[in-house]
């Protein structure tokens, strides 16, 4: 049974920072391409960052230089470290793991971030 828990989202200022973190269970984490996607109120769902088994890291560039994605395969948990927030963050953040072919998303945490 595949099962993901995501946590870490919640209100936070301009110029903030938060911390997401996704645990997994019932994939193949160590095998298992990682990303993170977001979905703001009104437009399509996009995606943020990836990481790939090997550790190697691609970001949108609105978020580059801001957020860091990264993995630890023992706890089968992906992270997503975000600083200096911006309104335009504000979005239901949602992991996603590619394994054997098959994609499998986590349930969303809200981040809010104000003026």
């Amino acid at each position: 049974q595949v099962q993901f828990v995501e946590s870490g989202g919640g209100l936070v200022h301009a110029g903030g920072s938060l911390r997401l973190s996704c645990e997994t269970s019932g994939i193949i984490f160590r095998s298992s391409r990682m990303d993170w996607y977001r979905q703001a109120p009104g437009k399509q769902r996009e995606l943020v960052a990836v990481i790939t088994t090997d550790g190697t890291t691609t970001y949108i560039d609105a978020v580059k230089g801001r957020f860091t994605i990264s993995r630890d395969n023992e706890k089968k948990t992906l992270y997503l470290q975000m600083t200096n927030l911006k309104p335009d963050d504000t979005a239901v953040y949602y992991c996603k793991a590619f394994d054997l072919g098959v994609d499998y998303w986590g349930q969303g945490t809200q981040v809010t971030v104000s003026s």
